[in-house]
């Protein structure tokens, strides 16, 4: 009989993960909505970044995705509407999706629900000042981000 107690264990679906990480990010904030279609239909626009991306995040012009790399991970170049461009590392998987960039982190979550999908996003700054330029920035930023989840919602709809 063993007297060693076992480790706790603790499993997060991908939303709360992403709360998580908004938790432990400075200035990372997530906006979320429940949305009235199934799993894979919303999983399937998110997941679209070369092409869904650039339609529903006002920011962002072109999205060019390289070959997956050992261990799933991909890089991508994210070109925005003023021509500024980051590289990204990708890490995509169902439910989930992590990008960083030198200065920047977003995220992609969903889940199912008795009545649909949630569906979460993260943005932050990844600057030593990032909690208080994304406290400073969030009056301009959480409308944005209101629009932008009805812009994806859209996305879903249309299919």
């Amino acid at each position: 009989m063993s007297t060693q107690t076992p480790w706790p264990v603790a499993g997060f679906d991908p939303v709360r993960r992403l709360h998580v990480i908004a938790a432990v990010t400075p200035g990372a904030a997530v906006r979320e909505t429940l949305l009235d279609a199934p799993f894979d239909r919303v999983w399937a626009a998110a997941a679209d970044l070369e092409d869904g991306l650039p339609r529903w995040l006002p920011d962002i012009r072109e999205v060019r995705l390289a070959a997956p790399r050992e261990g799933g991970r991909r890089q991508a170049l994210v070109i925005g509407r003023s021509r500024l461009r980051a590289r990204f590392d990708v890490e995509l998987e169902p439910g989930w999706c992590l990008m960083r960039s030198r200065f920047l982190l977003g995220g992609m979550a969903a889940r199912a629900e008795p009545d649909g999908t949630r569906f979460a996003f993260l943005g932050a700054f990844r600057v030593p000042a990032g909690g208080v330029v994304g406290g400073v920035l969030r009056p301009a930023t959480d409308p944005l981000a209101r629009r932008s989840l009805h812009r994806f919602a859209r996305l879903v709809r249309e299919g």
